[in-house]
């Protein structure tokens, strides 16, 4: 294949399961996705929701790095505006110190829960969420040991220095994001299971290709692999986006109505739900192999993080493996090497 694949696990709690099988699930399946050829393996950041058990990226990337030996492991993300970039600095460096070379940095704008949990998260601090960017820019000079001289924060370093510093990524859907990860230096992750209009897909890449050549591009898909075609796309039907609409004018996606209902209590403002159709690959491995082949080619991306969103664990698991890069890898050099023999 001429792109990497990685994997995005938010630590579902699946019906009739405990935050503590879901946990479990998450170290499973990492050490899973390293067994299959996977590159990075990337857990996710929420707050104050009932189906997911990941709120600590941080805390469960060490420990998923003491699991497995040699895949990636990161976040996708931290979400920035809540924390000081040095203290992120500080936790990363420590993690690139225990597991050099492995540990991948993913840093979010979004808040990673609803208007309570933020409130919490910020409580006893001066912050109205809007200076990321400064945070971005900060948490990157930190990390690169590249302040100015005439920064009030001239001369911190964040310690542990690593023997190799973290791989830092900025997380968004939109074209600011990626104009601000290619003005930073960043490595770029266009969440289309959020966002799947790739119209904005397109400009995002080109502007972001245009500012920063060198960086990396790497799109997050939903994706459900099946044994067959008819499966997986039965199982994906099942898959739905809900987006709130609230009369500030803001709008926030989320991906059950538990969470949307959730968010309308502590709003506090009158909202609209909006349902709508998710955008999900769904197919057997060669049919998703092949829309990530044209997406790889029209949008210039460099590596996929898969984002499987099914409430049924077997299902889930069985969607990955049947994506494992080496079997991918294995069909393409088949049917390569089928098509020199038909030219001899």
């Amino acid at each position: 294949m001429s792109f990497k694949l990685g994997i995005l696990d938010q630590s579902p709690i699946f019906p009739g399961n405990s935050a503590v099988d879901a946990l479990k699930q998450t170290v499973n399946l990492a050490q899973k996705a390293e067994e299959w050829g996977y590159t990075r393996f990337w857990v996710s950041e929420h707050h104050h929701m009932e189906q997911v058990a990941g709120s600590s990226p941080e805390v469960l990337i060490s420990y998923l790095l003491s699991q497995t030996t040699s895949i990636r492991v990161g976040s996708g993300g931290v979400m920035l505006q809540h924390y000081s970039p040095y203290k992120v600095a500080e936790n990363f460096h420590v993690l690139s110190t225990l597991a050099p070379g492995r540990v991948d940095l993913g840093i979010g704008k979004a808040p990673g829960g609803f208007p309570l949990s933020t409130k919490a998260l910020q409580f006893g601090t001066v912050n109205d969420g809007k200076d990321f960017g400064e945070r971005a820019s900060l948490l990157q000079k930190i990390i690169e040991n590249s302040i100015n001289d005439d920064h009030l924060l001239s001369g911190i370093q964040a310690t542990p220095i690593p023997p190799e510093k973290p791989e830092t990524f900025l997380l968004g859907a939109s074209l600011n994001s990626a104009q601000l990860a290619a003005n930073l230096g960043m490595d770029f992750v266009f969440a289309r299971f959020i966002n799947s209009d790739d119209t904005m897909l397109n400009e995002a890449s080109s502007a972001y290709r245009s500012k920063y050549p060198d960086g990396r591009f790497i799109v997050s898909v939903a994706v459900v692999a099946a044994p067959t075609q008819q499966k997986a796309e039965e199982l994906a039907s099942d898959h739905k986006l809900f987006k709130v609409h609230l009369q500030s004018g803001r709008t926030l996606t989320v991906q059950s109505r538990e969470q949307a209902e959730s968010f309308e209590k502590q709003a506090g403002e009158t909202y609209e739900i909006e349902e709508q159709t998710a955008s999900v690959i769904a197919g057997t491995p060669g049919y998703v192999n092949g829309i990530l082949k044209e997406l790889h080619k029209t949008y210039q991306v460099d590596e996929f993080i898969l984002h499987t969103p099914l409430r049924k664990e077997g299902e889930r698991i069985q969607s990955f493996q049947l994506l494992s890069p080496l079997l991918l890898r294995e069909e393409t050099i088949h049917i390569e090497g089928k098509e020199n023999i038909q030219r001899i």
